[in-house]
């Protein structure tokens, strides 16, 4: 039996920043991984693989719709897919092997194989050894929540997985579920020239966002790529024949049902903690009743030398809190005293234009009781914006009515993902919106406009509008 200090199950980006960082901080640990390569779905069937795609397809759509508007006069573009996805691939194999290199420096064990408890202390990894951890980190992420009545064939009826390595651009696809999943896939394929058609359960896309962008997303993909958007209906039945799938949906509030058809049904309606096969309950585990392993405030399971992080908790499913949980639990075992809260960290939709938020949402403040004021501030006021093409969108800015403490960014527009990051850093030390307005941010900049919205939630009335 091997012996570490820290035994690691995942190598998702929970599991394997807790893996460095405890490194770091001299523990002897192991990483174990059922699949043959590190990262977990981030990093091999999700993030990293759907951003590549992300900004391949930007650049066709740019190319055939915008590039004349800078006065660059090319021919029709021709997309070819099988290189596109080559280049996907790419990029995956060269962000796997960065984690193979940073376990190898820092003196990691990894154990491939399916790892699962024979007690609390002891892991057992199929076709491999027994390992024995003095602490443990289950960081096994999560998978794509199933549909009942719509089963998944991989080829017509498909899950991201398979959403991101499609074996042609199909002429049309529907997509169940309108989160971040769903519309980023709505994005690629929109670009590429595939019928998009959207059904969402619920009465908006992209819940837990800023309304106001969710809006201003859907115009922008309506605009964009013609993506048509059924909201309100539930998905009952899909049947696969040889030319397509026929999808029966329903209204959510009742009445007749009707039938949608595609080439290719894509089913992203949300994701699941996964636990399966890991044997809990010989280590005295047990989950709730969404599938999350209960934890307390310092991330401890029911056994307390026994960690749980990332998606298999609550808390939000991003991979940036995986490893702020990984990183947390690490420097807690070594006698550190970090700082955890899920309300700083942002979410972000990787379309174009992007969407952040971070903080409260307005429909939460009001639900709390709590005064607050805004300020808003359109990227079209913005001369970078302009001097980019990119003048979709806004920057808004929530303060506390009485102290002026900031309480939520949201942006929707270009770079909102970077531009989000001043938000976070604003929370983190809480600032007030002045302090927003305050900072000489540069200029021309998208972040500029930051300044301006603080602006107006602090004072009610920015500089430039």
């Amino acid at each position: 039996m091997e012996k570490y200090q820290l035994v690691i199950i995942g190598s998702g980006p929970g599991g394997y920043v807790a893996a460095i960082r405890a490194a770091q901080l001299g523990f002897s640990v192991a990483l174990v991984e059922r699949y043959p390569t590190l990262g977990g779905t981030c990093l091999n069937v999700g993030c990293i693989p759907s951003k590549a795609l992300l900004d391949s397809s930007e650049k066709y759509y740019e190319a055939r719709k915008h590039f004349s508007e800078h006065g660059i006069e090319v021919g029709p573009p021709t997309l070819n897919w099988e290189k596109m996805k080559a280049r996907k691939d790419a990029v995956v194999r060269q962000t796997v092997s960065g984690v193979d290199y940073l376990m190898k420096k820092n003196k990691i064990a990894v154990y491939h194989g399916h790892g699962r408890f024979v007690s609390a202390n002891e892991i057992q990894v199929d076709g491999g050894p027994r390992l024995y951890g003095e602490h443990i980190i289950i960081a096994t992420g999560s998978k794509p929540t199933p549909l009942p009545g719509v089963p998944i064939d991989k080829k017509r009826i498909v899950i991201s997985t398979e959403a991101l390595s499609l074996p042609e651009v199909p002429p049309s696809m529907v997509i169940i579920g309108g989160g971040v999943i769903g519309i980023e896939m709505a994005s690629v394929y929109g670009r590429l020239g595939s019928q998009i058609t959207i059904v969402e359960f619920l009465d908006r896309i992209l819940p837990g966002l800023d309304k106001e962008a969710a809006a201003e997303m859907q115009k922008a993909l309506s605009a964009d790529y013609g993506v048509q958007f059924l909201l309100g209906y539930a998905a009952e039945a899909a049947e696969v024949g040889p030319e397509g799938v026929n999808l029966t949906i329903r209204p959510r509030t009742g009445g007749e049902p009707k039938t949608l058809s595609a080439h290719t049904v894509l089913v992203a309606v949300g994701r699941r903690p996964y636990t399966d096969g890991l044997e809990l309950e010989k280590a005295g585990l047990s989950t709730d009743e969404r599938g999350r392993i209960p934890v307390n405030e310092h991330l401890q399971t029911a056994v307390p030398h026994i960690y749980a992080i990332g998606d298999v908790i609550q808390g939000p499913m991003l991979a940036h809190k995986a490893s702020e949980d990984g990183v947390f639990v690490a420097e807690s075992l070594a006698g550190r005293k970090p700082h955890l809260d899920y309300r700083l960290v942002p979410s972000v939709v990787y379309t174009w234009p992007e969407v952040a938020s971070v903080g409260y949402l307005e429909e939460e403040l009001e639900k709390l009781g709590r005064p607050y004021r805004v300020g808003k501030f359109p990227y079209r006021a913005s001369g970078r914006a302009r001097a980019a093409h990119e003048v979709r969108g806004f920057v808004k800015v929530i303060s506390d009515a009485k102290t002026d403490q900031l309480l939520g960014m949201h942006v929707i527009g270009a770079r909102a993902a970077d531009v989000i990051a001043v938000g976070v850093a604003g929370l983190a030390y809480g600032a007030s919106a002045e302090d927003l307005f305050r900072l000489p941010l540069a200029h021309p900049t998208f972040s500029e406009s930051i300044k301006e919205a603080a602006l107006g939630a602090s004072e009610g009335q920015p500089l430039h509008i």
